[in-house]
């Protein structure tokens, strides 16, 4: 029997809703919009795919962990198109970026190979336990200073990510009967990653204005600055254009490079999800849920009030 648990939470997000959401740090503002852009498309797929496999599941005790898995993950897409829905709201264009996003990744749905997408989806779900554990063990730098409608949303959605962080690979093993299978798909997953996210940065600059996400997505970009060197050898940069701190600046690098390892060793064969390190911070809001605290509004709210919000 699964212990995954599902919380249906409506955030308070039909208001106004800026979209550089932590203005001291606006560098990770947008890398968290387009995390809730990536969320929507790649749950999607997700979804797809799980429920292709399950005809394929013998074992009962895998079956429900998929089912459980499926329902938490609906949330969390649900979740995040109540954020984007604000955020369109305010810049339209950005629902050409995420109509974009979606259809790479149901094109890959298409044209893919079931065992592919189980692949891309472990692959990816095993790195999100130790990347968001760096950032909940910052939760005080990194969504304090910011607007807590939209911190609450990461915050949940991340613990939720540790909560089922052995799911993917308890699917694929069950499916795929090649340890080795999920590396040697890394690279093309990782091509399909980079291509989509570049396309949402590229998305986000085209349609958020400059004086509303504070930066140049196109620093997201790998090698952005190397390749613009490259094409146009003589030209300098341009002074006019602010310097911005990079969005994980107050995150130490021990923790960093730690974090990297650790990403790095996610993608082996052998690699077992459950013995990761787990952030203190998802036992606080584990807790607080269960008092029946009110987890949409985390800085502000009393701990010890009737959870609200509840769908």
């Amino acid at each position: 029997m699964t212990d995954l648990e599902i919380r249906r939470i409506h955030f308070d997000l039909d208001g106004d809703v800026p979209f550089n959401w932590n203005v001291g740090n606006p560098a990770f503002s947008t890398y968290m919009n387009m995390v809730s852009i990536m969320a929507i498309c790649f749950e999607k797929m997700l979804v797809a795919a799980v429920r292709e496999a399950m005809p394929l599941i013998t074992d009962t005790a895998v079956a429900e962990e998929a089912d459980a898995f499926l329902r938490q993950e609906a949330q969390h897409a649900s979740a995040h198109r109540q954020h984007l829905r604000a955020l369109i709201r305010r810049h339209p264009g950005l629902q050409e970026t995420l109509d974009e996003a979606v259809a790479s990744y149901d094109h890959l749905t298409a044209t893919t190979p079931l065992n592919h997408r189980l692949a891309y989806i472990a692959d990816l779900e095993a790195t999100f336990t130790p990347f968001f554990k760096m950032l909940l063990d910052n939760e005080a730098t990194l969504f304090r200073p910011g607007d807590e409608r939209v911190a609450s949303l990461l915050m949940w959605h991340f613990v939720e990510e540790v909560e089922h962080r052995s799911s993917a690979l308890i699917i694929f093993d069950a499916v795929v009967d090649d340890k080795l299978y999920r590396m040697r798909a890394l690279p093309r997953v990782i091509k399909h990653l980079m291509t989509v996210s570049n396309g949402v940065f590229e998305g986000i600059n085209a349609h958020v204005p400059q004086s509303e996400r504070g930066i140049d997505a196109r620093d997201f970009v790998p090698l952005s600055g190397l390749l613009a060197a490259i094409r146009h050898p003589t030209t300098t940069r341009d002074p006019t254009r602010p310097r911005t701190r990079p969005a994980l600046h107050t995150v130490p690098w021990k923790q960093k490079l730690t974090t990297a390892a650790r990403v790095l060793m996610s993608q082996t064969p052998f690699h077992d999800p459950a013995k990761e390190p787990l952030p203190e911070f998802a036992h606080r809001w584990f807790e607080r849920y269960d008092r029946g605290g009110d987890v949409c509004h985390w800085y502000s709210a009393q701990t010890t009030s009737q959870r609200p919000h509840r769908g």
